[in-house]
């Protein structure tokens, strides 16, 4: 489903004459007149800003140039290739090329391509010391984002800027597009309950690309101390948040296309559930299923096994029944329906949240409350309005892209 990818063709957006009805995009989606630019493509712009300087890069495997004739370069190459002091790698979530399992902790080392040091953010500390930024003259960050506020990225992204901002270090972002900018829905998060899975109180989707956000992050004070980055966000080019996008790289291991993007904002929940939503098998976050649902109503099954980016998986080499999600096209929003199916008929006395997991998921207790009690859908997302028109109101001085 995927075009060539090629030079800035880094944004393939879907449509119906390019992927055909199956894609899940509605016929009348708005298409593209010109590929978006990322923001690491735009050296012209922002190389001067990094020579003779001393730099730490923020990345992962999405950390790419795109090429005339070629294949993406990944950005620690271009840099060094251009004779840039890279002096450091920080590793988020999954590592820095990307291969670790979700909320396995990633280790600091060398990376074996370039002989650069890998510091990790998602081991013993998750925001950089004074002495892992020592030396440094400013540090990029270049990370693919889906737009989640579980999503750990954005925490990472948080954390760096706080920790360069006490430290006096500027902070250069890379923008890159979000898949899911085309809505804003969720629970907003709430103070008792942020933690790594939402630190700032942002709704689930919150419909921003991660340059906005970094934005957003400083202009309303949410580092801690009320420090304030010294920060230039590159802007993407040719970018509209209502054209569908493509992920040219998948992001993490079980976000393995837009499909799984698309339906993340509403099937990661189900990472607070006893439930499996697909990982250990090869549609992950594009079906969900457990032993304990009724076979009767669910009439698609699998057995999770190990694979990469699931080492463990829930319900290992069990059964599971439940829905096949590959081939409906994704709500524009935070859907609560699936979840509320899967608790519906599942087997009596069968245990299904795991209660702080989803709180901290969902960011608030009342999610769980409502499903348990017996609230629908729709009742659901209309609880939820108050708080997104309030934060509306705020990302609305913080956007860059129509």
């Amino acid at each position: 489903m995927l075009a060539a990818i090629k030079n800035t063709l880094f944004a393939l957006f879907l449509g119906l004459a390019a992927c055909g009805s199956s894609n899940g995009q509605p016929q009348d989606t708005p298409r593209a007149e010109t590929p978006v630019v990322v923001g690491a493509n735009r050296t012209g712009s922002y190389f001067p800003l990094l020579r003779g300087k001393r730099l730490a890069l923020v990345a992962n495997q999405t950390s790419v140039i795109f090429r005339d004739g070629g294949g993406p370069v990944h950005l620690a190459d271009s840099l060094l290739a251009s004779g840039m002091q890279l002096k450091r790698v920080f590793a988020p979530e999954h590592g820095f090329r990307g291969q670790a399992d979700a909320g396995e902790h990633v280790q600091d080392g060398t990376d074996v391509r370039t002989g650069l040091p890998i510091v990790s953010l998602y081991g013993a500390n998750r925001k950089p010391g004074k002495e892992q930024l020592e030396g440094l003259d400013m540090v990029v960050f270049d990370i693919q984002d889906l737009g989640v506020r579980f999503y750990t990225y954005i925490a990472t992204l948080q954390l760096v800027m706080e920790a360069c901002a006490e430290a006096g270090i500027p902070v250069l972002v890379l923008d890159r597009p979000n898949p899911n900018a085309d809505f804003v829905d969720g629970p907003i998060m709430e103070k008792e309950h942020m933690g790594f899975l939402g630190m700032t109180p942002i709704p689930l989707a919150y419909g921003m690309t991660i340059g906005e956000y970094a934005e957003m992050i400083n202009g309303e004070g949410w580092l801690e101390g009320g420090v304030k980055a010294d920060l230039t966000v590159i802007p993407l080019e040719s970018y509209r948040r209502d054209i569908p996008y493509e992920l040219p790289i998948p992001p993490s291991p079980n976000i393995p296309n837009t499909q799984a993007a698309r339906l993340y904002p509403s099937l990661g929940l189900f990472e607070g559930t006893t439930a499996n939503a697909g990982r250990g098998t090869d549609w992950q976050f594009q079906c969900f299923g457990a032993p304990y649902l009724d076979p009767g109503h669910f009439g698609f099954s699998y057995t999770p096994q190990p694979n990469a980016g699931a080492s463990h998986p829930k319900h290992e080499g069990v059964r599971c029944h439940g829905k096949d999600l590959r081939q409906v096209e994704p709500p524009k929003a935070v859907d609560p329906r699936w979840l509320i199916e899967a608790f519906t008929f599942r087997d009596t006395g069968s245990e299904f949240f795991i209660t702080s997991g989803f709180t901290r998921h969902a960011g608030t207790a009342l999610l769980q409350q409502q499903i348990e009690g017996g609230m629908n859908a729709e009742a659901i997302r209309e609880s939820w309005k108050p708080g997104l028109e309030a934060f509306r109101a705020v990302r609305a001085r913080y956007l860059r892209y129509p």
